[in-house]
């Protein structure tokens, strides 16, 4: 009797541990609290200010993930957890809608941007971009950093105004693909390439390079950065997010960045 005195005392402990620790662990609820972004890499500074206000403003903590477009569309394809998806340009949005991996009524477009060459600071100077501008001559045995021509938007806009600008034959053997925009930029910024072709905005956020030369806006597609919610996000303050976004308190954060608001 005594025994099973003691067992049902040792029972009886150990359900209410269990209902102590499951207490103790995060609800659903609270764990949707946190908000998370996929994000082209070149919104990392704009983007990193804007989600610091939202923090602030709301009490919510919102989080990014950056890495190249193509890179995070495949990631949402194969089911990574996010709620918001922000593209560096329209092809990989409508490579993820196509799939009817967004909720089509939430996209839009949000932001504009250029593309420019630079070079390492200590060494830059004005480069004139027009059709046939010498590119190879100014490379020499140098490489060309820029993001790579088949899946990085930064390098598809490159290639696209080198070609139209009647010099990518010329350098097409000098180019260094590097995974994102930002890995190009710092090829630059290192020394280990003399000139790149990377956003406007990257520039402006690296003080080891400077900008020696703007790419006409008609050489290339309409650089635009879309934006949506992911058709699996059950985050209720998804929209709200993207309202902020879209407001002029986020406005404030990517025009100190360089880029241009769309309206």
């Amino acid at each position: 009797m005594q025994n099973r005195r003691q067992w049902m005392k040792l029972a009886t402990a150990a359900i209410a541990a269990l209902w102590l620790g499951a207490a103790a662990l995060p609800t659903p609820a609270a764990a949707a609290e946190k908000l998370t972004v996929f994000a082209a890499a070149s919104l990392k500074n704009a983007l990193d200010a804007a989600n610091a206000a939202w923090t602030k403003e709301i009490g919510k903590e919102a989080v990014a993930s950056y890495a190249a477009s193509g890179g995070l569309a495949k990631q949402i394809e194969n089911a990574a957890p996010a709620d918001i998806f922000i593209s560096a340009d329209l092809d990989w949005m409508d490579y993820v809608a196509k799939k009817n991996l967004i909720k089509a009524d939430s996209r839009t477009n949000l932001l504009g941007n250029r593309i420019v060459l630079v070079a390492e600071k200590d060494k830059a100077k004005p480069v004139e971009i027009k059709q046939g501008f010498d590119l190879a001559g100014l490379l020499g045995d140098g490489k060309l950093a820029m993001g790579e021509p088949k899946s990085v938007p930064a390098g598809k806009y490159a290639m696209a105004a080198l070609d139209k600008l009647g010099v990518w034959k010329s350098v097409e053997t000098k180019v260094a693909g590097a995974e994102s925009v930002r890995a190009a930029l710092a090829l630059v910024s290192r020394g280990e390439a003399p000139y790149g072709i990377v956003y406007q905005t990257d520039a402006t956020a690296d003080k080891g390079v400077a900008i020696v030369g703007t790419f006409p806006a008609e050489s290339h597609p309409p650089i635009i950065y879309p934006v949506a919610i992911l058709a699996e996000s059950k985050n209720p303050d998804a929209t709200a997010y993207l309202d902020f976004l879209k407001s002029d308190r986020a406005a404030a954060f990517f025009t100190a960045q360089g880029f241009t608001v769309l309206k």
